[in-house]
C-alpha cells in the first residue's frame, strides 16, 4: 500500500460526534488544500481504503461522493479517483504570503484565519451531516446508466422543461407562487440570474434596497453601474413611505425572511409594496426568497409573488440552502412582460447548469426525496435553534434577541453602549467568530451594536461550548 493516503495514516475517532465518512472527507480535503495530495494523483479505490481503515465500503463512498460534488476529486471511468487541480485552494505559507504582500498584493488567507477560531457562528453555513448521499448516488447512477444521450446535447436556454415543470409545481404548493414552467429561468446560482436580469431590465437603473441588506447582491448591482438607493427598515420590513419618495424603477426585497435582520414582512406592508409597484408602468419588485423553507413558528409565509395581481414581482429562489452549497441551481420566475423581453433579447444565452445536474435535481424533487430531506433538516435545525436560544438566556439582560422565527441565524443587539468591534474582538479572544451587522449595511448606522450568530454549520456540542465562551467574553 504505497498510496499517499495510506502513508498519511488517517486517524478515525470512533467516539467523535462526527460521522466516520465526515472524518475521512475532511482529512482528504485538508490534504488536498495543503498540497500534500497533488493534482492528478490517484486515490485508493473505495474498497481498498475501506479495508485499510476497517470501515464499511459505503462509508468511504459517502466521503468520496462529497469530495466529488465539491470538485476536490474527479472520477475517471475504469481508472479510479484522481485529485483535481486546485492551486488556488492550496494554503500559502507565511514566507510566500509575505513575499506576495510585499509586492502590493493582498492575499486572502481565509483558511489560515479560520484556524484561530474554535467556534464559527457563520450565518451562511449549513449542516451537511443530514445530506442523503446514498439517495443522490442512486439517482445519479440510474440516470447515467439509462443511456440518456440527450443529456449530453444542448438544452433549452431557460433550462430543461421537466425541471421547470417540477419547480413550478413545488413553488405553487409550498410558496403559493403562481407561474407556468415557461416563466421560469434556471441558472447556476443567484449571481448569474441577477446578471441576466440586468440584460432584461436594462442599464442605468435606479434600484432601491433594504438597509441593511444582502451585501453580495448590492455589490452585483453596483458592478452594473446601477444607482443603488438604500431604504431603511423597521419591524415590518422596508419603509414604503421612504420608498415612495425615491424615483426608482425597482426594489430588491426579502419579505419572507429579511437578511440579516430576520424580519418577516406582514401582509399590510406587502400590500403597500405591491401597490407602489403597480402604480409605475415599468416598476418591479425583485423578491429574493433565499431560505423560506426553514421556519420554526407558525405556518409558512407565502411568497410576495403569490399576492401579485399585476405582474410586478420577479421571484428568485435557490436550492443551495435547502440541499447543499455545491448544488448551484437557482431559479427565476419572470412576469409576462419581462419574459417577452428575455425571449427577444436573451434567448441566445445558454443555460449555465449541466443537464445531468438538472435531471438529478428533478428526480430528487419528483420522487419526494427533497421533501423528506427538508423535513429532516427542519427538525435538525429546529433542535439547534432552540438550543441556541436556551443557551443565550444568560445574555438577555445585556442583549435583545431577534430573528428567531425562521432561518439559520439569530441577531443579538446590545442594550448597552458597547461597540460592534468590541463584541467581535472580545469573542475572538475566546476563540469564537461572530459577524457584525455593519457588514450588511450600505451606509454606516449610529444605532446599537448588533451581531449575527449562525447555527446551521455547528454541532449541538459546539453550540453549547461556543455560547459558554461568548458568555465569558460578554458578561
Amino acid at each position: 500500500m504505497q498510496n499517499k493516503v495510506f502513508n498519511m495514516a488517517i486517524q478515525l475517532q470512533t467516539d467523535s460526534e462526527k460521522c466516520l465518512y465526515e472524518q475521512i472527507y475532511e482529512h482528504i480535503r485538508q490534504e488536498i488544500k495543503e498540497g500534500k495530495l497533488l493534482a492528478g494523483e490517484r486515490l485508493p479505490s473505495t474498497r481498498s481504503l475501506a479495508e485499510y481503515l476497517q470501515v464499511a465500503r459505503s462509508t468511504v463512498d459517502y466521503a468520496y461522493d462529497q469530495l466529488l460534488s465539491e470538485g476536490y476529486i474527479e472520477a475517471r471511468p475504469y481508472k479510479g479517483y484522481f485529485v483535481c487541480s486546485l492551486e488556488d485552494l492550496v494554503l500559502l505559507d507565511n514566507t510566500v504570503a509575505s513575499r506576495i504582500q510585499g509586492a502590493g498584493v493582498t492575499v486572502p488567507l481565509a483558511e489560515k484565519r479560520k484556524e484561530q477560531y474554535r467556534y464559527d457562528f457563520s450565518p451562511n453555513a449549513i449542516d451537511m451531516s443530514g445530506f442523503p448521499f446514498g439517495v443522490w448516488k442512486r439517482i445519479t447512477k440510474n440516470i447515467l446508466n439509462d443511456g440518456n444521450q440527450e443529456l449530453f446535447s444542448h438544452g433549452e436556454p431557460q433550462g430543461d422543461y421537466d425541471l421547470r415543470l417540477t419547480i413550478s409545481r413545488y413553488l405553487h404548493s409550498q410558496r403559493g407562487v403562481n407561474c407556468t414552467p415557461e416563466q421560469i429561468v434556471i441558472g447556476a446560482g443567484n449571481d448569474y440570474l441577477l446578471m441576466l436580469l440586468e440584460k432584461i431590465l436594462g442599464k442605468n437603473l435606479r434600484i432601491a434596497m433594504e438597509n441593511p441588506t444582502y451585501k453580495r447582491a448590492y455589490r452585483i448591482f453596483k458592478s452594473f453601474s446601477y444607482e443603488v438607493i438604500p431604504i431603511g427598515i423597521d419591524e415590518g420590513g422596508i419603509k414604503v413611505s421612504e420608498l415612495i419618495k425615491e424615483n426608482v424603477q425597482a426594489a430588491y426585497v426579502m419579505p419572507s425572511h429579511q437578511f440579516p435582520t430576520g424580519t418577516v414582512m406582514p401582509i399590510g406592508r406587502r400590500m403597500e409594496l405591491l401597490k407602489w409597484a403597480a402604480t409605475g408602468e415599468e416598476r418591479y419588485l425583485i423578491e429574493d426568497d433565499y431560505d423560506s423553507e426553514f421556519r420554526y413558528h407558525g405556518k409558512p409565509i407565502p411568497a410576495l409573488q403569490a399576492s401579485d395581481k399585476h405582474g410586478k414581482v420577479i421571484y428568485i429562489g435557490t436550492l443551495s440552502k435547502a440541499i447543499a452549497p455545491a448544488i448551484r441551481i437557482s431559479y427565476m420566475v419572470l412576469p409576462g412582460e419581462l419574459l417577452q423581453k428575455f425571449i427577444k433579447e436573451c434567448y441566445f444565452y445558454s443555460c449555465t447548469v449541466s443537464r445531468i445536474d438538472q435531471r438529478i435535481v428533478n428526480e430528487f424533487i419528483r420522487e419526494g426525496c427533497f421533501e423528506r430531506h427538508l423535513n429532516k433538516m427542519r427538525k435538525l435545525y429546529r433542535t439547534k435553534h432552540e438550543l441556541l436560544l436556551e443557551r443565550l438566556l444568560p445574555l438577555t439582560n445585556k442583549f435583545t434577541i431577534s430573528g428567531e422565527n425562521a432561518g439559520l441565524h439569530l441577531v443579538l443587539t446590545a442594550k448597552t453602549g458597547v461597540s460592534e468591534t468590541e463584541l467581535i474582538e472580545t469573542a475572538a479572544q475566546k476563540g469564537v467568530r461572530v459577524y457584525g451587522m455593519s457588514d450588511s449595511l450600505v451606509h454606516e448606522s449610529s444605532g446599537r451594536a448588533s451581531v449575527l450568530l449562525g447555527f446551521g454549520g455547528l454541532s449541538e456540542n459546539e453550540i453549547i461550548q461556543g455560547t459558554e465562551a461568548l458568555i465569558e467574553a460578554w458578561e
